[in-house]
């Protein structure tokens, strides 16, 4: 304990500061508030040492020598005042506010602009209930008068709010302004009045549903530890921590998942400076300097704070919409002009350079984060990565109950519609996806009222009572609603024309050892990647056997990558369109991809034994490739050249090779003739006998495809002499004599 004698202050910035002065060498450094014992009790104050104060002495304003009691040259007791944790945490204050002097004016005075100054001005200092304080209003020379009518403190873990006496106060802070008793001051905005709420640092009440915001909780979470914890503490905490917070988020996913959406929210959430929206695109200007000057200015207001106030600056964001516009990969604009390099520079001096900012949190967000310069993604810059991926089946559940909410509210959803029912059958939509089936199933309920007949009228009455029922989903998801990221049902079907034709014992051991794969694939722990390799002659049916196995699975992402999917492309435009392929598919917790004629993705050809080294490689480290942990991936594969996949070293790169045989003997053809109703008994018995014993090698596609040209003949028991005829020409049945 100390005895100190009572001065003034010496300026008017030590007063408006709403601190007391002392030299520098009266107390310890390590002291930043004190308590002093005065007659009247003891009071607390936050201290600034300045050079000029004679020692021993202690300067306090004119209001603070008032609430105190104590006058000029009178000796107190002031000892040094350490907060606890929890005092630390001012969540919310609220202000009586009037104008020193006589001031009678009735200008408005903007209560939110009050509120950012007093957060700049009083952020660290210690305050308690009836304290007097002074501040000058933002743009003006009027001086207001402020008395602490209560403090609201928040806990360590933010779930709880208590009253109390004395607090830190946070940059953070939520400030009410009320009018003081018998003042003209005339308070506007969200920050007047009583009963006016403000959030603190975050805002422990969350509801996702009036957010608008679905099926993102764990992202959310993940977020919130990463990013947005080490700002609930008070900036000294920090500090003497030696850590520094976090400035940078990278938001990532498939187009329509809730990226912007959250990052608007997250900048709502935050108790801090109204966030910056930028689209990455508008940054970009035609003339040289302009482009770095704009990223500048989106820092300028954070930079002037952080000089002027340090760690007790408030939290600045700026929000990045399609990041990737801006922040390619330094290098990769072949013969054009370095304007993104030197946007990506100065991005990265903002965050992380020489005069880096500590008060900023940049969100970018981006569809493609493998186009972003990879120096932008390390720690310190925009170190957490979250993947906004697809909604599980709880959170679609959700989404549908924020989307269908004014329906259900106003009574018009019927009461057949079970939302989790369609939360089942909405496997890999998107949000924006679900939002679009909502839409398209109440316009499909809409159309029921529309009349066409002699112009297009509505009938009014019936409208009152309209309903979306179960049967306007289901048509939407048959017909108009399909996701992006989803089964590729037509292309199986394209493929399963014929269906599976079980004409054998070959049939049936490559369909068991297909069942087997799959179910390894869908169930094993110890391997989430499964590939295998369907080998055989040309048109012994391994498509289609792929395509059946594909569709059965149950899997709730597929995708068929055909040579005819990347007719045109070069070498480097085909690579990535497979890449791409492969990216969607481990986005789901099951996929499936089938790569249909291998040899031919790869641009082989037989004259001269040329083929794409490139996309080769590219496709070899693909399917090589294990999927992100608790996701699984089945890749099938079919080719007719094993000999040739063997040379090139890719046999290697499968889990299993299953051989899909031809049809050698009479009786299996005449098996699958009958299976395909192709033929009627006696003309599968009249072919059998003319080929029995013969030798036979054909493959089933090319069996059927001869079949249906035999059956044009005109007379139907020339029908098997037909098609006796035909695999002799093709060679796939040896004449009697050879």
């Amino acid at each position: 304990m100390t005895t100190m004698k009572i001065a003034k202050s010496l300026t008017d910035e030590m007063s408006y500061s709403n601190r007391v002065g002392v030299h520098p060498q009266d107390l310890d450094e390590n002291v930043k508030h004190i308590f002093m014992k005065t007659s009247a009790g003891d009071f607390c104050f936050s201290l600034v040492r300045e050079t000029r104060m004679p020692r021993g002495t202690i300067a306090l304003s004119g209001p603070q020598r008032k609430w105190a009691y104590v006058t000029v040259g009178e000796q107190v007791r002031v000892t040094n005042f350490s907060p606890s944790s929890e005092q630390r945490m001012v969540c919310q204050v609220v202000l009586d506010a009037e104008y020193i002097g006589k001031t009678q004016d009735t200008t408005r005075v903007d209560s939110d602009a009050l509120a950012r100054e007093f957060q700049q001005l009083c952020a660290g200092v210690v305050l308690m209930r009836n304290e007097p304080l002074v501040m000058i209003i933002p743009n003006s020379s009027k001086k207001l008068l402020l008395n602490v009518k209560s403090i609201l403190l928040s806990s360590l873990d933010s779930k709880s709010t208590k009253e109390s006496n004395i607090g830190i106060m946070n940059a953070n802070a939520g400030c009410t302004f009320e009018r003081g008793e018998g003042s003209s001051l005339n308070l506007t905005g969200k920050s007047k009045g009583k009963g006016v709420i403000q959030t603190s640092v975050i805002n422990p009440d969350w509801d996702f549903d009036k957010m608008g915001i679905g099926g993102l909780d764990n992202e959310f979470s993940a977020i919130f530890r990463r990013a947005f914890a080490s700002r609930v503490f008070p900036p000294d905490i920090i500090e003497q921590l030696g850590m520094k917070h976090v400035r940078g988020i990278l938001l990532h996913g498939p187009p329509g998942t809730g990226k912007t959406l959250l990052a608007r929210q997250i900048g709502q959430m935050l108790n801090a400076r109204p966030p910056k929206i930028v689209n990455g695109p508008q940054i970009l200007d035609k003339f040289v300097g302009e482009s770095e000057a704009n990223i500048r200015k989106l820092f300028a207001e954070a930079d002037e704070e952080e000089k002027r106030l340090g760690p007790n600056s408030g939290l600045h964001i700026i929000i990045f919409d399609e990041i990737d516009a801006i922040c390619k990969q330094r290098g990769s604009m072949a013969g054009g002009t370095p304007v993104h390099d030197t946007v990506v520079n100065q991005l990265l001096s903002k965050l992380d350079g020489v005069d880096q900012l500590n008060n900023v949190l940049v969100i970018g967000m981006t569809n493609r984060k493998d186009m972003i310069d990879d120096a932008l993604l390390r720690p310190g810059r925009l170190e957490v990565h979250c993947e906004i991926g697809l909604p599980d089946e709880s959170g679609r559940q959700h989404i549908l109950r924020i989307h269908t909410a004014k329906l259900k509210e106003n009574e018009k959803l019927g009461k057949d519609v079970d939302l989790k029912d369609l939360a089942s059958r909405t496997e890999n939509f998107s949000g924006a996806e679900i939002e679009g089936l909502v839409r398209t199933a109440t316009a499909t309920a809409m159309n029921r009222l529309i009349q066409t007949k002699g112009g297009v009228h509505v009938d009014t009455d019936a409208s009152e009572k309209l309903q979306v029922y179960k049967s306007d989903f289901d048509n939407a998801l048959s017909n108009d609603c399909k996701p992006a990221f989803g089964r590729a049902a037509d292309a199986l079907e394209g493929l399963l024309t014929n269906g599976i034709v079980n004409w054998g014992s070959p049939v049936a051991r490559a369909l068991e050892d297909c069942q087997m794969l799959m179910r390894q694939a869908k169930f094993s722990d110890r391997t989430p990647l499964v590939s295998a390799l369907l080998e055989g002659p040309p048109s012994s049916g391994k498509t289609a056997l792929a395509a059946h196995i594909a569709k059965n699975a149950g899997f709730p992402f597929v995708k068929v990558l055909a040579p005819s999917d990347v007719v045109g492309y070069n070498e480097p435009a085909k690579v990535h369109h497979i890449k791409r392929v492969f990216d969607d598919a481990i986005r789901s917790p099951l996929s499936i991809i089938v790569l249909d004629d291998i040899e031919r993705l790869i641009d082989y050809s037989p004259l001269g034994q040329r083929y794409s080294n490139t996309v080769l490689q590219g496709v070899m480290v693909l399917i090589k490739r294990p999927p992100p942990p608790g996701h699984r991936l089945f890749v099938l594969a079919t080719s007719s050249r094993r000999e040739l996949l063997h040379e090139l070293d890719i046999l290697n790169s499968f889990t299993a090779i299953i051989h899909v045989s031809n049809l050698s003997r009479s009786e299996q053809a005449v098996k699958a003739l009958k299976e395909m109703n192709l033929f009627d008994d006696k003309q599968c018995q009249e072919f059998h006998q003319k080929t029995a014993g013969r030798k036979l090698w054909i493959g089933i596609k090319k069996l059927i495809a001869s079949a249906e040209m035999a059956r044009q003949a005109e007379n139907d028991y020339e029908i098997p002499t037909k098609l006796i005829g035909l695999l002799e020409d093709d060679q796939a049945l040896q004449l009697p004599n050879c």
